[in-house]
């Protein structure tokens, strides 16, 4: 290696610097999202950080992150091969802090840094594993290396590297209590300390192993620009190459979610056992330097120094260990983990076709089961219920895009009510194939270490099997209450405090699922308004109840949570939330009425003219066709135009919200959506469109002085209606929320109504 300044480990701030700038900007560019996920301190406390290794450009976003976190510098070890031309890339990497792993004062340089306030980054597996196979037969972690064409250990520099400078640490303390300040000015000096105190404060300061864990989702083996492009340049690339361009390709440029997480800390001080600890005492009185230390150029003659070595090479074993099994504990796991695991232990049980409900099933039970696992982290996709629960029909995009990518590359053949796995799952691949041949086995293998993970796949498979309907719908209502909390979270940022600091209601605004003490086996999907919660419906649910019905009242997507929320939904999001809430229902009762107020009402009636199976009958209050509210007035004459959408955009970007003065603020939201507004314009027209189709006995409730909805809806829904069984009720009332407010005892008419639907009463 030909000689440079920056041969030593020190960074080149001004460079380290550029090179942030540069990837800062050209982060905006890629298609991967990396998150860091960190406790509080991690980065401050740790000092030797240690990652998997699967693609190439990860080895420089550790740096990055931390930089941007909290201006941290970083020296990192690299491979032999980019520094052997000694050329400007080689300079380059040297200037930002990354040191050759063969450099024969590697740990001492490394030590240096720590001690000068530097982190190190270190790839312990030495190199990329594109299989993720790092259990061997015995369950052991070991990795195969493909130059040594056998399974080996993973790297113990990183333990060496701990162990040799915590006892560094421990000879500066012993050498500082005992005065010995000619020794502490030498090491001082050679460190380029400024002072001795510097020195000591550095000492004082504990050594800690941050084992972390880099995770991708999806991987992707269609191919991409960047891999065509270098190919037509190259006049044909080596298959490692290739598949290198192909892989690594589709993760940078196309949707992908880098996950960072950083582990337990890892104290190698604890791992001295108190014997050695005592020995080790007497020896750092004898170590000269940090190089004489790591090259154990120490005296045959000295037990004291032998210990020593022999100590640091025996615990670093221990410590590897550790910390390759605190690395994969922080595996971020991803839905396409969980469907690979299930493939690949019915593979296992001699299974080679099973059906997509099992299967479909087994996979929903999985997400849910990990997602109460504390031990286990899953991927943000598995937090948020929309990203997953429609697995069990077959319709979630995730999973058509897993099953999509198996079928593309033989593992997998999807037919009419089955999944085959063919015989390629099976097969042996090399090194460099096994990304783009079966990626299966490349998740399944990522996740096999995790034990908690294996258990919670094996019993989701035996419990798909007999689950029974009434236990899904538990999981169904969890996903309600779940979709709740993470969009109250979603929508809670600083961003949107200026809206959020104007909302007054206080009700509690989450769904709720009702069971009566002895059910009359009628289930009733009670529906809230528009800018209200399920809040608004809970005291007639109550009333229900008692009369033994079976309640849920959903809650409509972007409500309950922020009117930053509502902006971004569609009407037709609001039918699906009706939809799924039926599904819970479906499993407790087998009939159900349907009762909607207002924005609800035009819900319940949409929802009814698809005929779904088991209504008896709908209670509609208050539903809107034409509107009092001049703001719903500006809507309707903007929908009837044809550039609606590019001017209603261009109104939003000056004023996307309007306020709105509620009859019951506690449950209201203070700000209305101009956007929210359009889709309940679209609503009401689609539903116009297809009350024809409505067939089931209908109540129709609306006030007669209503300031929001014009009365003359009532008359429209009235004639439009495709069923004769309708009844039509005029309430004496000037105020719209006639039934929270039970005016005229609007709520008796409703339970009346339904008692005359349902037998036997």
């Amino acid at each position: 290696m030909g000689s440079n300044r920056w041969n030593d480990g020190e960074i080149h701030k001004p460079t380290y610097d550029w090179s942030i700038r540069i990837f800062r900007n050209l982060r905006k560019l890629l298609g991967v999202n990396i998150k860091l996920h960190h406790n509080a301190g991690q980065l401050q406390s740790g000092q030797i950080f240690l990652f998997n290794h699967f693609a190439r450009f990860e080895t420089f976003i550790p740096q990055y992150l931390f930089y941007e976190e909290n201006g941290t510098y970083c020296n990192s070890v690299a491979s032999s091969e980019f520094f052997d031309d000694d050329d400007l890339f080689a300079n380059y990497l040297r200037k930002v802090g990354a040191i050759s792993h063969d450099h024969d004062q590697l740990l001492p340089l490394l030590a240096k840094q720590i001690l000068s306030g530097k982190k190190v980054i270190i790839f312990p597996e030495g190199g990329m594993v594109k299989d993720k196979k790092v259990l061997d037969k015995k369950g052991n972690y070991s990795i195969y290396s493909r130059t040594e064409g056998d399974w080996r250990k993973q790297h113990t520099g990183a333990a060496v590297l701990a162990l040799g400078l915590d006892a560094f640490k421990i000879a500066a303390i012993q050498a500082y209590s005992s005065k010995q300040f000619a020794q502490l000015e030498k090491w001082a000096q050679s460190l380029e300390m400024d002072s001795v105190e510097t020195l000591i404060t550095a000492a004082r300061t504990p050594t800690q192993i941050i084992p972390s864990n880099i995770t991708f989702y999806p991987i992707r083996v269609d191919d991409n620009l960047l891999r065509k492009g270098v190919s037509s340049m190259t006049q044909g690339l080596s298959r490692r190459h290739a598949e290198e361009l192909l892989i690594e390709g589709n993760l940078l440029f196309k949707d992908t979610d880098m996950d960072v997480r950083l582990g337990s800390p890892i104290t190698p001080a604890s791992f001295w056992r108190w014997w050695e600890r005592g020995l080790l005492l007497r020896a750092t009185p004898e170590i000269k330097n940090l190089d004489e230390l790591f090259t154990s150029k120490t005296n045959a003659n000295s037990i004291h120094q032998l210990v020593l070595s022999t100590g640091i090479k025996i615990n670093s074993q221990r410590i590897r260990d550790q910390y390759m099994h605190e690395m994969y504990a922080n595996i971020t796991i991803n839905l396409s983990h969980l469907a690979a695991t299930i493939i690949m232990r019915l593979l296992e049980q001699g299974t080679n076709n099973v059906s997509k409900l099992f299967f479909h099933k087994a996979l929903y039970l999985s997400v849910k089961k990990i997602q109460a696992t504390p031990a286990l982290f899953v991927q943000r996709s598995l937090q948020y219920p929309d990203a997953y629960r429609e697995l069990i029909d077959g319709s979630c995009r995730r999973l058509e895009r897993f099953i999509g990518m198996a079928e593309s590359t033989g593992l997998v053949e999807p037919c009419d009510d089955c999944y085959q796995f063919l015989p390629k799952l099976c097969e042996e691949q090399s090194f460099d194939t096994i990304r783009t041949e079966n990626l299966i086995a490349v998740y399944a293998n990522e996740v096999a270490p995790l034990d908690a993970l294996q258990k919670v796949v094996l019993h989701a498979m035996v419990e798909a099997k007999k689950i029974a309907d009434h236990t899904l719908a538990e999981f169904y209502f969890d996903d309600e209450i779940t979709s709740w909390k993470m969009d109250k979270i979603r929508f809670s940022k600083p961003e949107h405090d200026e809206i959020n600091q104007l909302e007054t209601a206080t009700e509690a605004p989450q769904p709720f699922l009702l069971f009566p003490e002895k059910s009359n086996g009628v289930g009733i999907i009670l529906i809230h308004g528009f800018l209200s919660s399920p809040a608004e419906v809970k005291g007639l649910a109550e009333k229900l109840t008692e009369q033994g019905y079976t309640v849920i009242a959903p809650r409509l997507l972007g409500h309950g949570t922020s009117p930053w929320d509502l902006r971004d939904r569609s009407w037709e999001d609001w039918l699906n939330d009706i939809s799924r809430a039926h599904k819970i229902l479906m499993a407790y009762t087998k009939d159900f009425c349907i009762v909607g107020f207002s924005t609800g009402g035009a819900l319940a009636l949409r929802f009814a003219a698809d005929q779904p199976d088991g209504l008896i009958g709908v209670s509609a209050v208050s539903v809107p066709i034409k509107f009092k509210d001049k703001a719903m007035m500006l809507v309707a004459m903007l929908h009837g135009s044809n550039k609606v959408v590019s001017w209603l955009s261009s109104f939003e970007g000056i004023k996307p919200f309007i306020s709105h003065e509620s009859e019951h603020p506690h449950i209201n939201y203070a700000s209305m959506p101009v956007r929210g507004l359009y889709e309940l314009r679209r609503l009401v027209n689609e539903l116009e469109d297809r009350l024809k189709d409505v067939h089931c006995r209908v109540q129709i409730l609306q006030g007669n002085n209503d300031p929001t909805v014009d009365p003359q809806s009532a008359s429209i829904i009235n004639t439009k209606l495709g069923t004769a069984n309708k009844a039509f009720t005029i309430v004496e009332s000037d105020r719209h929320g006639i039934l929270y407010d039970d005016i005229d005892h609007t709520q008796k008419k409703i339970i009346d109504y339904l008692n005359w639907l349902v037998p036997g009463h």
